[in-house]
């Protein structure tokens, strides 16, 4: 009994050690265990929690009894709170939004990558590089606007477009891919940065049929429109954001990773247009998207995907009237996406349409494919006078008085009826009454799916998401 006490009390000491040792050990080694090679950050720019659920139901197959579950459902992690510096209020703009969800800080509206003193601070996709990793963006923008910017450059004023696509050079070439718009910014009478990045030894393209060809080898310039994307209503290709997303990561992968931002940018237009067709068909390229980054992911599950929202963009409302607010809706509870389903152009496209030409009621129930009234033909004949009166009206001006001044739409009381018209046939409301619709302090939805997702479940601040990004990416 004697030889068995200093025999159990060893024995003891040496478990205790050993577990000790494994506490203290745990946590790095759970950390290098947890930590992605490859990180894809993805931004439904204007994507509030109406977005999500409407294309839920836009989404469903009308054919089956149940309502079937999209990939932001089976996905869905949490929340985050979005709120710029106090400076601004509670309202945060698309800049503000992505220079926290690129930086951990938070900011004025309007600022790119600078603290609230306007000082520079390092972004998730500059640290990314520093890495060793490869870094690209791709957007339905143009390339330099808000969101992308705010991982790439550091300004005062994001519409300083001219001076964050010369940064893009001038402070050195932070990503090895950019996909996108804005044509007009890198090709200037002042600047040709195109020319600057194709002797920085990049592969230029300016057409999607060109993205199959792109070099392996080679880092990639893409612009493919003046400024952005068409609507993925009257886009050649309706899913372009799946598509460059494809070529984009068939590009960057490497053995020491790589970090992406891909941004589904025009589903914040068609909230700014109070636009539930365009902002539905810019959803579903998003869900295309991210249908392809869940295959990749179970064939690379070294690979984290997050998703959120900047911001939430016109006070989106499934559902606006009842039977006792209108008789026509003959329903106390209803929001009908059948009638948008089938749309294949933009209320933009139909409105320039019906302005540049004479247009029946039968041509524009052919063009909305669905059946509108005689009486909604005459509001937007008269629309169209309107139209013309604006135009006039400015076109008189001189050039001092146009100075500073935009260019009035010449089919935009055209559109305005259009979006009416749908907005009755669906039943949808926007909350904002603003001419073009606002944004809105509500939370944000945030979706996350491969290696280290579980760190971005429950509630958090959109600063929290970069936080944890730069931590998975082994920043102390």
């Amino acid at each position: 009994m004697k030889k068995f006490i200093p025999t159990l009390l060893t024995s003891l000491l040496i478990m205790s050690c050993t577990q000790l040792q494994a506490t203290q050990e745990s946590p790095e080694n759970t950390m290098a265990d947890n930590m992605p090679k490859n990180i894809i950050m993805v931004v439904g720019d204007g994507m509030g929690p109406a977005f999500t659920s409407a294309y839920r139901y836009y989404n469903d197959d009308p054919n089956t009894p149940e309502i079937e579950q999209t990939v932001f459902d089976r996905n869905f992690t949490g929340t985050s709170s979005t709120y710029p510096d106090p400076e601004s209020g509670y309202v945060t703009d698309s800049a503000a939004s992505a220079t926290a969800l690129s930086t951990g800080i938070k900011t004025y509206n309007n600022a790119i990558g600078l603290d609230i003193n306007r000082e520079p601070i390092e972004t998730v996709l500059e640290y990314a590089k520093k890495q060793g990793k490869k870094t690209g963006v791709v957007v339905t923008v143009q390339i330099n606007h808000a969101t992308p910017a705010s991982y790439l450059a550091h300004n005062v004023h994001r519409y300083n477009y001219n001076a964050i696509a010369d940064s893009y050079i001038d402070d050195g070439i932070k990503a090895d891919l950019y996909l996108g718009g804005g044509l007009e910014y890198f090709i200037r009478e002042d600047r040709n940065l195109v020319e600057e990045f194709i002797a920085s030894g990049f592969h230029y393209i300016d057409k999607y049929s060109e993205i199959a060809s792109i070099p392996k080898d080679k880092p990639v310039l893409g612009l493919f429109d003046k400024t952005n994307l068409p609507w993925a209503l009257d886009d050649t290709n309706k899913h372009r954001l799946s598509m460059m997303t494809k070529a984009a990561i068939k590009q960057l992968e490497n053995k020491n990773g790589y970090f992406m931002l891909v941004e589904g940018s025009q589903i914040d237009y068609g909230g700014h247009a109070r636009d539930i067709a365009a902002a539905m068909a810019e959803m579903d390229d998003l869900a295309k998207t991210l249908e392809y980054l869940e295959s990749y992911v179970a064939q690379n599950p070294d690979t984290l995907v997050v998703i959120t929202a900047d911001h939430s963009t016109g006070g989106l409302t499934i559902g606006k009237k009842t039977e006792r607010t209108d008789p026509n809706i003959n329903s106390k509870y209803l929001w009908r996406p059948e009638f948008i389903r089938a749309m294949t152009m933009s209320p933009q496209a139909m409105a320039i349409k019906f302005t540049d030409n004479e247009l029946s009621l039968e041509n524009m129930n052919k063009l909305m494919t669905f059946d509108i009234t005689e009486a909604d033909i005459i509001n937007m004949k008269q629309a169209k006078l309107i139209d013309q009166g604006i135009i006039k009206q400015f076109n008189s001006l001189s050039s001092a008085d146009k100075k500073g001044k935009r260019a009035p739409r010449p089919y935009q009381s055209v559109l305005n009826v259009i979006t009416k018209i749908i907005d009755v046939k669906t039943n949808t409301g926007w909350g904002s009454i603003s001419p073009s619709g606002t944004h809105t302090g509500i939370d944000v939805p945030v979706f996350a799916f491969g290696k280290g997702s579980e760190n971005f479940n429950g509630f958090q601040d959109n600063t929290d998401i970069a936080k944890k990004i730069f931590t998975l990416l082994g920043k102390k």
